[in-house]
């Protein structure tokens, strides 16, 4: 996958990503209305559960899919790609049915145990009959990104998305009343979802294999399956484990601080489940960009071509540290309108801004944690992200109890500065890094110069402080953020010519 190939397929995912969060968003605000706060505390409850189901099902196998077949691309053996896809998709069932069948059996245990709410049980099994279903999905994925066709898998996965929406919004206003009951039917949704995504994605996997020629006779690809996805998903249990642990202690440390047990799952919906998710909604052009970025950057080490690497590396750090420097200045100026329009509720603004600033952080971390994948390096990250949950895990026991959801957001903070040292320190290991400090001042001044434009347009029009007035303030910031960067690096690059 060539540069050019490259960020054309990063512009047609992040189109698709930017739709699905919109959509997405839309969703949350729907079922935090439908449920309140309290049930969105319980379905995050329920959620942390099945993401370490998930996990087990799935085994690190979309990863080593990703990257054993980007290996087979650079190795010249696209032939034997379908080999490889097999091969993972008798892993990924292997595991899958494994998962299933802990899940459904021990849903009441896992209930009070680990969700800390034996009202969560129901959800948790009915939620196991999907993990097979999302398992052979997740080959799939992996499959269309090393093969470069993202627009299939993003197709999926917007229909996905709009199947789920469709579902839930018949549902859930007949199901009956009570949180635990919208949460099963949330569940069932979900489940119904992943049947029919199943059938859609291997409908397009059949098409799409077509076109490769028969496979060598050479080659155990098994082998080299499982050498990529065992100690991956080794290090994928520990860290969810200690990710659910994290989410479980959270409401009980809560309620040990003096909250009532509505209260804890009030506040914890709130900073989890409705500030973060605004937070990591501008994130979609590099949660998309760090997948494919693994195919391409193996691809360069493959073939030994350390320039390119360099050179992506570079673009992409320099890309990403405007992009959320922008983006951290638009949620930090508008983040109490936004919580107050979208959730009715100031508590979700007051959150947005308080983590506006390590939008920077977290974005940065995601894009080099997809490079160091791509550089072979995904036990390294891996390793960091459960040093990561680990130390988040013992925070949430010691400090939640004496400093409330206080020491959650000051968890988060902390945890997010030290994941994102270690991987850059790991990075600039693995490619000559070149980030200059105006790299940083203008993007923030760009920032700066378009949020105040925009809040003064804001204030002196008849839109004021509604919800379509916010948009508009939202939305020229972005468009004033973006001219006022290529207008800068228009002038560095005449300034440059100049000097030649």
């Amino acid at each position: 996958m060539h540069s050019k190939k490259l960020f054309k397929n990063t512009a047609l995912m992040t189109s698709f990503s930017l739709l699905m969060r919109i959509i997405g968003l839309g969703f949350q605000i729907f079922i935090s209305n439908s449920i309140g706060a309290e049930g969105v505390g319980l379905f995050q409850l329920v959620m942390s559960v099945n993401a370490l189901a998930i996990t087990v099902a799935t085994s690190g196998v979309r990863f080593a899919v990703t990257r054993l077949t980007a290996e087979v691309v650079g190795e010249g053996q696209q032939n034997d790609i379908r080999k490889v896809v097999n091969c993972c998709f008798v892993y990924a069932s292997i595991f899958s049915v494994i998962a299933f069948l802990l899940v459904f059996s021990g849903a009441e245990y896992l209930a009070e145990f680990w969700a800390g709410d034996i009202r969560t049980a129901m959800p948790i099994r009915i939620y196991s009959f999907g993990l097979i279903f999302i398992s052979i999905t997740s080959v799939t994925g992996g499959y269309f990104t090393a093969v470069g066709h993202v627009g299939r898998g993003a197709l999926i996965q917007l229909a996905e998305q709009l199947i789920m929406i469709c579902l839930t919004m018949f549902a859930l206003p007949r199901s009956t009343s009570g949180i635990v009951s919208g949460c099963c039917t949330l569940a069932a949704v979900s489940v119904v979802t992943d049947v029919l995504i199943l059938i859609l994605s291997i409908s397009v996997y059949l098409f799409d294999v077509r076109r490769f020629g028969k496979p060598s006779n050479s080659g155990n690809y098994f082998s080299r399956l499982i050498a990529i996805a065992t100690p991956l998903a080794l290090s994928s249990y520990a860290r969810t484990v200690l990710n659910t642990l994290q989410h479980m202690l959270t409401p009980a440390g809560l309620r040990k601080s003096g909250a009532t047990a509505e209260e804890a799952l009030a506040s914890y919906g709130i900073v989890h489940g409705m500030a973060i998710p605004l937070i990591l909604f501008p994130s979609a052009l590099f949660t998309s960009l760090a997948e494919l970025l693994i195919p391409e950057l193996t691809e360069h080490q493959v073939t030994g071509n350390t320039s390119m690497v360099n050179m992506t590396v570079n673009r992409i750090l320099r890309l990403c540290l405007a992009f959320s420097i922008c983006c951290a200045a638009i949620l930090f100026t508008f983040g109490d309108s936004l919580g107050q329009i979208l959730y009715n509720n100031a508590s979700v603004g007051h959150y947005v801004k308080l983590l506006a600033p390590l939008i920077i952080i977290m974005y940065m971390d995601t894009v080099t944690d997809g490079m160091l994948k791509g550089l072979g390096q995904q036990l390294y990250t891996m390793g960091v992200n459960i040093a990561d949950a680990a130390l988040s895990l013992a925070m949430v026991f010691w400090l939640i109890p004496l400093y409330a959801i206080k020491a959650y957001i000051f968890m988060i903070f902390t945890t997010e500065c030290i994941n994102f040292m270690l991987s850059m320190m790991r990075l600039v290991r693995m490619a000559e890094i070149r980030i200059s400090a105006g790299d940083i001042l203008v993007p923030l001044l760009c920032s700066l110069l378009a949020v105040n434009i925009s809040q003064l347009i804001l204030n002196t029009s008849s839109a004021g402080n509604t919800r379509l007035g916010l948009i508009a303030a939202v939305l020229i910031s972005s468009l004033l953020c973006v001219l006022l960067l290529r207008l800068f690096s228009s002038l560095n690059r005449e300034k440059t010519m100049v000097r030649i």
